[in-house]
């Protein structure tokens, strides 16, 4: 548990709330130096009404419908909260990078669209920490200990998200602005490398997880959220039906191909075999083999999928990692040769590695070790 801001006062981003009149500012920062009476971003909002102030941050930092199924997500994303690529990598992904204020869809991702939300200039101020999400006494009750976990593990996904200066220009961009402008490249460093500490322990469950995709959840909304969408992304009736074009058609297709090919094999039995034998082997045969390579396909898809499942689900579970598709090749090579990864005595890849796992996996800590290496390749501030 979290009893402490995350980052010393001499690494704070904003000291709006400071008593010290202009501490960090210019002379000539007018705005600064007065002192705030509501809450930056909310004039509306005065400091001195702490239910007001809450209620805001409820709003601004929790999901509840996601954490209410937090350990079901697994099935929309890898259970890791370092699985969130830069900015810059967003770019890459050929993904826009839209601005929401909502809870919800921050870093979830449709398509070429991901959301995120913009870091508010009052949670960069080690003054609002200690006031407002960590009370003294430290006496909280379940509500605020939520807004303290959610606020942290909102704020330590930027810790992956800006990784690089570049990623660090693009959120300072005039139709961005992820972070305030007047924050420079060297102070978020030191700033957002605090949250290097922060486990999952510390932060809301919503947060064990990174990127989430939104066409599993509003796959998933009617069983797991009891409604038909997690978050409506078209306007038009259209836009709703097109989506089915593809599924509908894909199944016709291979109705009509199945359909075909046994009207063929039907017609093709009702041929003397005397009269035309060679008529009859290649309408047999063709149709037998349209029939065939029809099931192989739609089996084929069918495995894909149940593969990309099980991957999934191995990896949440803390079981072992399946292999890559780019390594079933050699591994293919291995069985039908009869040399066997426990077999084999030369230097050659897979030299040791099942003698290594079996101990791990046999004391059940393989997964949390693959979970942890993962995150120390993909973590920036190691």
């Amino acid at each position: 548990m979290i009893s402490s801001p995350p980052f010393p006062k001499d690494q704070q981003l904003c000291t709006d709330f400071d008593r010290e009149v202009g501490a960090g500012y210019g002379d000539g920062d007018q705005e600064a130096q007065q002192s705030t009476d509501s809450l930056p971003g909310w004039p509306c909002i005065p400091l001195n009404d702490r239910d007001a102030v809450e209620e805001m941050l409820y709003r601004e930092f929790c999901a509840s419908d996601l954490e209410h199924v937090a350990p079901r997500l697994w099935i929309m994303s890898t259970q890791s909260s370092a699985n969130v690529e830069p900015l810059h990598k967003q770019r890459i992904k050929g993904r826009e990078i839209l601005v929401t204020e909502d809870p919800r869809l921050h870093l979830v991702w449709i398509h070429d669209r991901i959301f995120i939300k913009p870091v508010p200039k009052y949670l960069l101020s080690r003054h609002f920490w200690e006031h407002f999400l960590l009370c003294k006494p430290p006496v909280r009750d379940c509500r605020q200990e939520l807004i303290l976990r959610a606020a942290t593990g909102y704020l330590r996904t930027y810790r992956y998200l800006i990784q690089h200066k570049s990623d660090f220009g693009i959120a300072k961009q005039d139709h961005l602005r992820l972070v305030p402008q007047h924050i420079e490249w060297l102070a978020f460093c030191r700033f957002i490398s605090n949250f290097g500490g922060i486990e999952d322990a510390d932060v809301s469950s919503r947060y064990h997880y990174g990127e989430l995709r939104l066409s599993r959840l509003n796959f998933y909304a009617p069983f797991l959220f009891g409604k038909f969408n997690f978050q409506t992304t078209h306007g038009q009736y259209s836009d709703y039906f097109a989506r089915f074009y593809g599924p509908v058609l894909f199944a016709f297709a291979v109705a009509s191909t199945v359909l075909s090919s046994m009207q063929v094999e039907m017609a093709v039995e009702q041929v003397s075999a005397a009269q035309r034998v060679v008529l009859w082997s290649v309408c047999w045969w063709t149709s037998t083999a349209i029939l065939v390579g029809t099931a192989l396909i739609a089996l084929g898809f069918w495995c894909l999928w149940l593969w990309l499942f099980c991957d999934e689900w191995a990896y949440d579970h803390g079981a072992i990692r399946l292999p890559p598709r780019n390594c079933l090749v050699p591994l293919i090579a291995l069985l039908t040769t009869n040399q066997m990864p426990w077999h084999t005595t030369s230097h050659g890849p897979w030299q040791g590695r099942w003698q290594r796992s079996l101990p791990h996996f046999a004391n059940g800590t393989l997964g949390k070790n693959v979970v942890d290496r993962r995150r120390q390749d993909s973590d920036p501030w190691f």
